[in-house]
C-alpha cells in the first residue's frame, strides 16, 4: 500500500467558542478537562496509525511556534514534522491544494494524503484506525474517500453526506452533499438512514486529489501552484516548514473543499463509522465531556452556588458565587466573561464577530500572549503605563530591538537574565534590574535551564505593540512584526 501522509489541518478561529478560543489561541489549542489540547489530541491519533513516519500540518504562521510547543510534549518516537505555514487563511481548498502538490515533490505522486481537522474530538481510537484502513483501500483504487459519522440525533448543525451504491460493505459511492437542514429534515435524515454527518475527514492518493482538481478547480490548483513557486523552506532542528508567500497566496479562490471537489467530482466515496466523533463545536458540545452533579451542573473552578441548575461554569481562577440560575454557560477568563443561555451556545460566534468588527483586542488575543521565545501576560496598563509578567523559555530569545515612544524597566523575579542594553552585555540575577531608553537597542536571553520570569514595566507616550523595530530574530519573524517581542 502506499506512504501514508497524515496531514492536520489547523484553521479559523472557533468564535463559537470564545473567550477561550481566539485567534491568537484558536480552538484546536483548548484543553481539555484531560489536559490535552484538541491539537494534541489529533497528533496522537494520526501519528498513532502503523507506519507513520512524518505528519504534515497546515497552519497559520503566528501560532507556528505555539504548535511545536504541543507536538514536543508529545513526539517521543521521533515523528519527522512536515509544515506549511500560511499567511492567512483561504479555506481548505487551498490548504489541501498546497499539501498534495508538496507531498508530490517530497514523498510521490502515489503517496496517500490523510486529511484530519485539528480541533475534532474521536474517542473511539480503535474505531477511527479500522475506518483509515477501509479508507486508504479505496483510495488506492482512485477514490477521494471521506469519513461519514454514523447521526445520533436530528442535528442542524451539520452538513450531511447521502450514501449511493454500495462499493463493499464497508464503503458507498457517495449520492450527494447536503447543506445543513432545518430540524424536520434533520429527522428525516436520521429515520431514513441514507445519511451521514459531514466529518470533514478526507484519505487520498496525491495524484487521484491532484487530478481532481485539474478537472473541477483548476484554478485553485493553478494558483497554488504558483504560490509554491514563490515560497520558500526552511529546515529547523526537529522540522521543516514550507512558508506561503503572502501576495502570491493572496490570489487563490477562498472555496472549501467540498465546494471545489468533493460536490462536483464523481470518484468520492464515504466510509461510514461510529468513532465517538464530535467537532467540539460550541460550548454545550465542551459541556458533555464533563459529568454532572444532582443539580445539572458542571462546574470547573470553586463555586458557590444556591438554587442553581442545569448550568456550565467554567472559571479557574476566579471564584463563582450564583444564586436562582438554570441553563447557563458561565465562561470567565481573565479579560472577559462570557454569560449565555445554554440553548443558544451557537449564537456566541456573534459576540466574537462584533468584537473583529470593533477591532477589539479581546478578539484576537488573551491576556496571556503566547510568543516562540516564551509568554508576556499583562496585569496592568493605564494611561503612560503597562505592567506585564514575562516568561522566557529556557535557551529562549527575544529579538534585538528598539523602542522609539516607550522606556522598559526590567525585573528578573526568577531565573537567570543576559541581556543586551545599548553597547552593554551583562547577566542579571534574581532581584536585579536594569532600564532601557527609548531608542536604545536591547535584547534578553534565557541562558539557563529553568524559566526565567521577569517584571516588565513600560512608560510613555506609546505603548501600542506595533511600536518595535526588529534588528534580528532567531525564529526568523519578519522586522515589520506588529507582535511584542
Amino acid at each position: 500500500m502506499s506512504t501514508l501522509i497524515p496531514c492536520i489541518i489547523a484553521g479559523g478561529a472557533g468564535t463559537r467558542l470564545w473567550p477561550v478560543s481566539r485567534e491568537a489561541m484558536p480552538k484546536p489549542f483548548m484543553r481539555l478537562p484531560d489536559g490535552e489540547s484538541l491539537l494534541q489530541k489529533t497528533f496522537r491519533r494520526a501519528t498513532g496509525l502503523r507506519d507513520v513516519g512524518q505528519l504534515l500540518t497546515v497552519t497559520n504562521r503566528e501560532v507556528f511556534f505555539r504548535t511545536l510547543d504541543d507536538y514536543r510534549q508529545l513526539n517521543k518516537g521521533g515523528v519527522e514534522l512536515d509544515f506549511i505555514l500560511e499567511p492567512f487563511g483561504r479555506n481548505t481548498a487551498p490548504a489541501i491544494a498546497a499539501a498534495a502538490l508538496h507531498v508530490a515533490q517530497r514523498y510521490g505522486e502515489d503517496a496517500q494524503l490523510l486529511v484530519l481537522p485539528a480541533d475534532h474530538l474521536i474517542k473511539d481510537i480503535e474505531a477511527f484506525a479500522k475506518a483509515v484502513d477501509n479508507a486508504r483501500q479505496l483510495a488506492d483504487e482512485g477514490w477521494l474517500v471521506t469519513f461519514g459519522i454514523v447521526p445520533t440525533k436530528a442535528e442542524t448543525g451539520f452538513g450531511y453526506i447521502e450514501k449511493g451504491p454500495a462499493l463493499s460493505s464497508e464503503a458507498y459511492e457517495v449520492a450527494r452533499f447536503v447543506e445543513k437542514p432545518d430540524a424536520a429534515t434533520a429527522q428525516q435524515y436520521l429515520d431514513g438512514g441514507l445519511h451521514l454527518w459531514n466529518g470533514g475527514m478526507f484519505c487520498m492518493r496525491v495524484d487521484s486529489v491532484l487530478r481532481e482538481f485539474k478537472a473541477y478547480a483548476p484554478d485553485v490548483l493553478a494558483a497554488v501552484s504558483h504560490c509554491l513557486e514563490h515560497s520558500q523552506v526552511f529546515q529547523g532542528k526537529q522540522e521543516i516548514h514550507l512558508e506561503l508567500d503572502s501576495t502570491t497566496f493572496a490570489l487563490a479562490p477562498d472555496i472549501s473543499i467540498d465546494y471545489a471537489l468533493m460536490e462536483r467530482s464523481k470518484k468520492v466515496a464515504v466510509v461510514p463509522c461510529n468513532l465517538g466523533w464530535s467537532d467540539i463545536g460550541s460550548w454545550e458540545a465542551v459541556r458533555e465531556l464533563s459529568p454532572a452533579d444532582a443539580n445539572g451542573n458542571q462546574c470547573n473552578g470553586e463555586n458557590v452556588l444556591h438554587d442553581v441548575h442545569n448550568c456550565y461554569i467554567d472559571s479557574p481562577k476566579r471564584l463563582v458565587g450564583g444564586v436562582g440560575l438554570n441553563d447557563l454557560i458561565i465562561i470567565d477568563t481573565p479579560d472577559a466573561l462570557l454569560i449565555a443561555d445554554a440553548k443558544r451556545s451557537q449564537d456566541v460566534k456573534y459576540i466574537a464577530q462584533t468584537l473583529k468588527r470593533q477591532g477589539h483586542d479581546a478578539y484576537r488575543l488573551h491576556r496571556t500572549v503566547t510568543r516562540p521565545w516564551g509568554t508576556y501576560t499583562v496585569l496592568e496598563e493605564g494611561r503612560r503605563f503597562k505592567i506585564k509578567r514575562i516568561v522566557v523559555k529556557p535557551q529562549g530569545t527575544l529579538s534585538l530591538q528598539m523602542h522609539h515612544h516607550r522606556s522598559e524597566h526590567w525585573i528578573v523575579v526568577s531565573g537567570m537574565a543576559r541581556v543586551t542594553n545599548g553597547d552593554d552585555e551583562f547577566l542579571l540575577d534574581t532581584n536585579e534590574s536594569t532600564f532601557i531608553k527609548p531608542g536604545k537597542t536591547h535584547r534578553l536571553v534565557n541562558p539557563g535551564v529553568v524559566d526565567l520570569v521577569m517584571i516588565e514595566v513600560q512608560s510613555g507616550e506609546y505603548l501600542g505593540e506595533d511600536d518595535i523595530v526588529r534588528f534580528t530574530d532567531i525564529y526568523g519573524r519578519v522586522p515589520v512584526d506588529a507582535s511584542k517581542n
